[in-house]
């Protein structure tokens, strides 16, 4: 087989992410690119967690609701994905609690004899998995020496005894492609904004951002971070704008629910022109609506959020590498040109795991900023707000010796004093916005609209964030385009343009009820033939996605 899809299965609290994991570094290890899919409810304990993981000898970012294995670790695995399975694929479980057809380990024993703890199943199970497709036993054992760091050496015994129990079923195809390692989209982010020059990040924790909290919070002393979790998220983008006041590059993260209380803080950071940078994961809504879930329904909202009119930057990656990339150019532009941005992203992307190689990103950097000194030399006094050509002021951060630095959430002049003088109010307001010309200009030494597939369809799916790797897949199957705009304000409407040449029909696959690109994409001029959409918490399927384009 050169491609395999496991699905693994058991109650909330016994381990199924992790153990989705080892699977799939199992699959690395064998030289295959990842993606892993985790659906899991809102329970600490209890209720039916899954992951489905697919590994490809090319790149991939989508899963099946096909498998190819199921791994069976209580009725519930068995029972809910009866669907899922074909006539050639193999159930393992654990037959001291489930009853099904197929192979049966006696996991309950294994662990009996070895005095291991019931989480240790997992491992058990894992190495009957790596006996039915082929995996040497000395892989095996590698990477559970590398990756579990508790009670190694009796997981390795206890996986060894699933491994013997177990006969070869379906023999994975060998390959030579290198191991990459398995990230999730919030460790690239992670990753991209380290790489670009943070220095501080500030969150409460909400699915599906919360790691990226998590994963900073153990890179502190490394990389000089401060990473601090406030009581609420005003006080979080509060406290991120007094970070940014003083010179550090900071970001914040949140969903939906906390993004709507950070919004008079969005306008603070239009109005002060403090940098910041917000990772906003999308989960289902309104209100606290499937918080363990997927969705693409707070685009528009992310580009309207806030009171009054003022610029900022929005980029939704579609993958792990571009995770990585855009995360570092939203963190420099919103302190090359003193706005807020926003990394757009949603669960899928979030807590999805993909093969990453880093070689083949663009280069990414900490872009320096031109500060006051070298904008107006040692003239005095300064002005925070001095009007220029661009828009953008000199900046100098506090303390500065015998400067002052005023910044203010009211319209104001130069010095940053408040004013409601009807020519400064409007000064004020001219500045702000002059800025969205010189900064369309200077993205436009980023291809920030990206196209897929055959470039002479005349078919066109277009998608945005997290479909991109199901529409890439897809759009092969079918011998289509697919087109991703990766920045969506200021909208790169020429770029866009560009990507339609020769296309006459667009098919628009979102995940969303409304669909909400579409509504961006004409109010641009360009007009959508069909949509396809998505709202139930899921993202698409790769399968799924292909039946839908059968009908069209």
């Amino acid at each position: 087989m050169k491609e395999i899809s496991v699905l693994i299965g058991g109650q909330a609290g016994e381990g199924i992410n992790q153990a989705g994991l080892l699977i799939a570094r199992l699959l690395a290890y064998s030289g295959f690119n990842i993606y892993i899919y985790y659906d899991y409810p809102s329970l600490i304990r209890g209720g039916h967690n899954f992951s489905i993981i697919r590994a490809s000898q090319r790149e991939i970012g989508s899963h099946l609701n096909k498998v190819d294995i199921l791994l069976a670790l209580n009725q519930d695995a068995v029972d809910l994905h009866k669907e899922r399975l074909t006539s050639e694929s193999v159930i393992l479980y654990d037959s001291s609690q489930v009853k099904s057809e197929g192979i049966g380990l006696d996991l309950g024993s294994i662990i009996k004899e070895e005095k291991a703890l019931l989480i240790m199943r997992n491992s058990a199970i894992i190495g009957g998995f790596c006996k039915a497709v082929g995996i040497a036993e000395e892989i095996l054992e590698q990477v559970i020496k590398e990756h579990i760091s508790k009670e190694t050496d009796l997981n390795l015994k206890v996986a060894l005894q699933g491994y013997n129990q177990t006969k070869e079923q379906l023999k994975i195809a060998p390959t030579v492609c290198p191991v990459l390692p398995i990230l999730t989209g919030n460790e690239a982010i992670s990753l991209g904004l380290i790489k670009a020059g943070l220095t501080a990040y500030v969150a409460y924790p909400m699915t599906p951002a919360s790691s990226v909290l998590h994963v900073l919070a153990d890179l502190t002393e490394g990389f000089s971070l401060k990473v601090i979790h406030p009581e609420n998220e005003i006080a979080v983008i509060l406290m991120a704008l007094g970070f940014a006041y003083t010179g550090e590059r900071a970001a914040v993260g949140t969903s939906g629910g906390g993004f709507c209380l950070m919004t008079e803080g969005l306008s603070l950071s239009g109005m002060a022109e403090v940098p910041v940078t917000i990772v906003m994961s999308q989960r289902p809504g309104p209100s606290t609506g499937v918080p363990t879930y997927t969705c693409q329904a707070d685009l528009d909202f992310v580009l309207s959020a806030g009171q009054g009119e003022f610029l900022r930057f929005v980029a939704a990656p579609g993958d792990v590498h571009q995770a990585y990339y855009w995360s570092g150019v939203s963190l420099n532009t919103s302190w090359k040109w003193q706005i807020p941005s926003i990394v757009l992203v949603d669960k899928a992307l979030s807590e999805g795991s993909f093969s990453f190689d880093l070689d083949s990103i663009e280069p990414l950097e900490k872009e320096p900023i031109p500060l006051a000194e070298n904008l107006q030399g040692n003239s005095a006094p300064y002005k925070r707000y001095l009007d220029t050509p661009t828009g953008v002021s000199p900046l100098k951060h506090v303390p500065s010796k015998d400067e002052v630095t005023k910044v203010n959430s009211y319209t104001h002049d130069e010095a940053g004093i408040t004013t409601e003088d009807a020519l400064e109010v409007k000064k004020a307001q001219d500045k702000i916005l002059r800025k969205e010309k010189y900064l369309i200009e200077d993205l436009n030494q980023y291809e920030q609209v990206k196209t897929y597939g055959n470039q002479d369809a005349e078919t066109a799916l277009l998608c945005w964030g997290s479909n991109k790797g199901v529409c890439v897949e897809a759009a092969e199957k079918f011998s289509l385009k697919v087109i991703q705009p990766i920045v969506l304000c200021p909208f790169p409407a020429e770029q866009f343009k560009q990507a339609l040449e020769g296309v006459r029909k667009i098919i628009c696959v979102e995940n969303n009820a409304t669909a909400q690109l579409a509504g961006l994409v004409k109010r641009q001029g360009f007009s959508i033939d069909q949509k396809i959409l998505k709202y139930d918490g899921r993202p698409f399927a790769l399968d799924e996605l292909e039946q839908e384009l059968k009908k069209e």
